[in-house]
């Protein structure tokens, strides 16, 4: 659950009228919120201010939101999610490439976004908040040619440090964790990004091949995660 602590969100928006909807929504559900309509400041922003999470659109005056998010990730953690008219996978795929947590399409419903913005705050607050680890969180996980230090978050393969953006290194270490299970795209949606029915599992499918692309020798010929036709993903015990 959210503390009681007011979040702060940073909404960097060009449509005055999107920019408004999401502010109402947000502040009606208890976030202090603050808007810019230009990537540069947007930027500077982040870098003056402490912010929970930050709505990005893509197409914005200054920069864009491409290499907005991929200035934020050199600095932050903090979840971004990617608000955006552009429906193509391309723009999803480079968009979570470049560190977004999540991808929102226009036009969205107010109550999901909110729902996804409560969702990877709370995650995001349990993952960082190192007063309630568990030695279960601090433990290096050894399988095949993979380890994970989860107290660092990091994962190396085949003695190589391989650089995971937030997502993938969880939904990475929730498959490790359940060796040979089958998970479809809607569990795995459900387990790694905690917002229920509101998402798109194709989001799935993106951040399951860039993980290959980071730890498989071969994409053709998974080692670690298997496609199971029709059904799911699992990782090989």
């Amino acid at each position: 659950m959210i503390s009681e602590r007011k979040h702060h969100i940073l909404v960097i928006e060009d449509d005055e009228s999107i920019a408004m909807l999401q502010r109402d929504y947000l502040e009606a559900n208890g976030f202090k919120v603050s808007i810019t309509s230009d990537g540069t400041q947007g930027l500077h922003k982040l870098e003056e201010e402490d912010f929970d999470l930050v709505l990005v659109d893509l197409m914005l005056p200054g920069l864009d939101g491409f290499e907005l998010c991929r200035r934020i990730r050199r600095e932050k953690e903090i979840p971004i999610i990617i608000v955006s008219a552009k429906r193509e996978d391309i723009d999803q795929i480079r968009a979570l490439g470049l560190g977004a947590d999540d991808y929102v399409t226009k036009p969205f419903s107010p109550q999901q976004l909110v729902a996804r913005v409560k969702s990877h705050i709370a995650r995001y607050e349990r993952l960082t908040n190192i007063s309630n680890v568990s030695d279960d969180a601090m433990r290096v996980i050894h399988i095949h040619d993979i380890k994970i230090d989860c107290a660092a978050r990091k994962v190396w393969c085949r003695g190589n440090q391989v650089a995971l953006t937030n997502k993938e290194y969880e939904l990475l270490v929730f498959l490790v964790n359940n060796p040979d299970v089958v998970f479809s795209k809607t569990e795995l949606f459900d387990r790694v990004w905690d917002v229920n029915s509101y998402g798109d599992t194709s989001t799935v499918t993106v951040h399951i091949n860039r993980i290959r692309d980071k730890i498989e020798s071969d994409i053709t010929q998974p080692q670690y995660i298997e496609t199971v036709w029709g059904v799911g993903y699992r990782f090989r015990g």
